[in-house]
């Protein structure tokens, strides 16, 4: 579908269908009153958030008239509304600075996706089926309030499921199911950071993500995190990156990134260096060595140094020669990148993604954090600092809790309410998903489109767009000022949905036992929670913050009582004889975790290293494919413990010889027309290994083996073509 069809809405196909009844009055359309003033032609930007990750981008959305086709008192007719035509970064927000990812881009497809669920539905036919009746929002609530009267007596057997992005919204689901007497929102995110915040929690004292003053550092080294990608907050990190880079003209930042697989942030670095996968923390006291050893800067790590066992002995274990042995980076390139370190500061280390994502994820994080006190940037120019935050609405904000390996998916539960998650796509084979949401009696979901989970529900009560509701959410990082986005709709709804927030407050006073909740709207819940004139600055600017007189939270610090951290041989599930490659799925630059898999802007969206797109593809190293008789584009099985899947071969120098990689996003069984059945799912294979110190699902874990079992089956669709510009160059005839 081009970008044209979504911005007219449905006008053409209005406008065909008067045109074919002309002479059949009973069969064309009524022109209906528009409820907005509009003036033809004039644009209006009003401020947004962006939904579609938890970075909180701001957003300025340009607004015009155009013809919708609406059902009006059971007839249909055309008016002319306003409507979002293009999304925009918002100038002067805090975090993104006026960008915009392309992720946030396509976001507007959320509202006028052709497969977008309407108005609420009922289950008609058995689950999964895809069998449903339209209800009215009545009979929709009055169903909902019927099953919680049911479970009154019993109210934990009502759990919830969300993703934990800090937001108004999350806090008052977690009103809402502790006044029910149910515990807080299960969080659910494949690719979560919570290794990160809790080594942060016992390196600082701070239990969320750090804020890097990219734009004032002269040497960033990665390990892992592609920041410039998909990782934390991208476009704040994307906007200090390029000051580095060019906002200084005598002197231009050097960037070293460290990974088992180029990713795109790699492919932006000085330097790239490849490690053995689950060994980025040894590599990262390696380089602490070398600078104490050498007493290069004075040591200055306190309680972050206090953290790792050996630090106060100067590390002796770390040698760079030990060290090159367990992660395969030269001695000498060890000793070369930590003097750079020093003497091109103000330094700052960045860690997250896969290296937290193995058995010993934990000891990473607080390995590059003790690396990171060493070279005194934290609380420094140049650095790392940790965003303050908003002071919060209720008394007990909801926290994120590390969603810990368990054979379990779902405590028991009788109903259960689905909003924003996907877990039957997104859990591994060994959680057996779809088996524990089909064994819940009940269960409603608020989504906004048939999925693999939702597809599962007895009722769908289908929420507003981010466009046509009131929308919010407390970043954790990317700025130095704390910051909350509200913004109110920039448009009138399109179809008969409903905010959930104002849903779940009306069912709480319907309850036969009502839940006191303090707020009658959502708005009114918004507006509470912050001063006068924040609440005023926020209307007019889609954010606030402490200049509009937004109070934070006082700064304190967790205290921590664990014991220093040693290192441990990262274990993989799988014998290494057979399945001798590591398994690296990652989230993917255009569809991230397959949560955005449904926007065709995206689907089409070539991968910036690979040019691939509508489909998915097995990374595999040139001479590995060579010596395993591997060519472009033939069908590769991938095998685990835990199942197997068949792809495209994709010969990726990017990658050690040892790793085999996929991007996540595909694989979906439903999940509207330009989703369905497209590719598969990396996920699945993936087995239940936990991190060790968080009890966190290690997604990096997985060994495997590949074998190829076809020719080129014409599924792999590259924008390029060809990964070279002259592919037959050395061709002679």
């Amino acid at each position: 579908m081009q970008r044209r069809d979504f911005i007219k809405l449905t006008a053409i196909t209005g406008t065909t269908t008067a045109l074919a009844s002309c002479g059949n009055p009973e069969h064309q359309l009524i022109r209906f009153i528009p409820d907005d003033e509009l003036v033809p032609g004039v644009a209006e930007w009003k401020p947004s958030v962006c939904p579609l990750c938890a970075a909180g981008c701001g957003l300025t959305v340009r607004v015009m008239e155009a013809d919708a086709e609406v059902v009006r008192n059971g007839e249909h007719g055309l008016v002319k509304i306003a409507a979002a035509k293009k999304l925009e970064g918002q100038p002067d927000h805090p975090i993104n600075q006026g960008g915009l990812c392309v992720r946030g881009q396509a976001a507007i497809q959320l509202t006028y996706h052709p497969d977008r669920i309407t108005g609420p539905l009922k289950r008609s036919g058995a689950r999964g089926s895809g069998e449903w009746k339209p209800v009215t929002w009545d009979e929709a609530i009055a169903e909902l309030v019927s099953q919680l009267d049911g479970i009154a007596g019993e109210p934990t057997e009502l759990t919830c499921l969300a993703r934990p992005r800090r937001s108004r919204r999350l806090e008052l689901m977690t009103a809402f199911l502790r006044g029910f007497g149910a515990q807080a929102p299960l969080p659910f995110e494949v690719f979560d950071d919570n290794v990160l915040r809790r080594a942060n929690a016992i390196s600082f004292g701070r239990e969320q993500l750090p804020t890097y003053d990219l734009a004032r550092s002269r040497y960033v080294i990665g390990f892992g995190a592609d920041f410039l990608g998909t990782w934390n907050s991208p476009v704040a990190q994307n906007a200090g990156y390029g000051a580095m880079r060019q906002g200084h003209p005598q002197t231009r930042g050097t960037f070293v990134q460290v990974e088992a697989r180029m990713s795109l942030t790699g492919a932006s670095a000085d330097e790239w260096v490849p490690i053995k996968p689950g060994t980025e923390g040894v590599l990262a006291l390696g380089l602490a060595h070398v600078i104490l050893a050498n007493k290069l800067r004075p040591d200055t790590a306190a309680r972050a140094g206090g953290a790792i066992d050996g630090w106060s002995g100067g590390l002796s274990p770390y040698s760079p020669a030990d060290v090159e042995k367990i992660t395969g980076v030269a001695a000498k390139r060890i000793e070369r990148l930590a003097r750079e370190l020093v003497e091109h500061g103000p330094a700052v280390a960045i860690v997250g993604g896969a290296p937290l994502a193995h058995t010993n994820g934990l000891f990473t994080a607080l390995a590059v954090n003790a690396l990171n006190g060493l070279l005194g940037a934290v609380g420094q120019p140049g650095g790392l600092s940790f965003m303050p935050q908003p002071a919060s609405s209720s008394p007990e904000p909801p926290r994120a809790e590390p969603a810990r390996e368990r054979d379990s998916f779902l405590p028991p539960t009788k109903v259960l309410l689905i909003d924003g998650v996907n877990p039957v796509f997104g859990s591994r084979k060994a959680l057996k998903a779809r088996d524990a949401v089909l064994a819940v009696p009940f269960i409603v979901s608020f989504s906004s489109f048939i999925d693999d989970t939702s597809i599962l529900a007895d009722l769908i009560l289908p929420d507003h767009s981010f466009l046509e509701s009131w929308t919010d959410s407390l970043p954790e990082s990317g700025a130095a000022v704390a910051v909350v986005n509200v913004s109110a709709p920039v448009m009138r709804p399109l179809h008969n949905t409903r905010a959930t927030p104002d849903v779940l407050i009306e069912v709480a006073g319907k309850l036969k036992k009502p839940i006191a909740l303090p707020w009658k709207t959502f708005d009114e819940m918004l507006k509470a929670s912050m001063p006068e004139a924040a609440w005023t600055a926020a209307q007019k600017n889609g954010f606030a913050s402490e200049k509009d007189g937004l109070k934070a939270n006082p700064e304190s610090r967790i205290p921590t009582t664990a014991r220093p951290a040693m290192y441990e041989a990262p274990q993989f599930d799988g014998d290494a004889n057979t399945y001798p490659f590591h398994f690296l799925p990652y989230a993917s630059q255009a569809l991230y975790d397959g949560s955005l898999a449904h926007l065709p802007w995206l689907q089409e969206l070539p991968d910036p290293l690979t040019s691939a797109m509508w489909s998915s593809w097995v990374e595999i190293n040139p001479a590995t494919a060579a010596r395993l008789n591997i060519e472009q584009g033939d069908v590769v099985e991938i095998t685990s413990t835990q199942g197997s899947v068949r792809a495209s071969a994709m010969i990726f120098p990017g990658i050690a010889p040892d790793v085999i990689a996929m991007p996540v996003g595909q694989g979906h069984e439903s999940f509207t027309r330009y989703a369905d059945k497209r590719g598969v799912n990396p996920i699945a294979i993936l087995a239940p290994v936990a991190e060790t110190g968080t009890g966190g699902w290690a997604w990096a874990a997985t060994r495997v083996r590949i074998a190829r079992v076809g020719d080129p089956d014409g599924s792999l669709i590259m924008f390029a073509g060809e990964l070279r510009e002259h592919p037959h160059e050395h061709e002679t005839r």
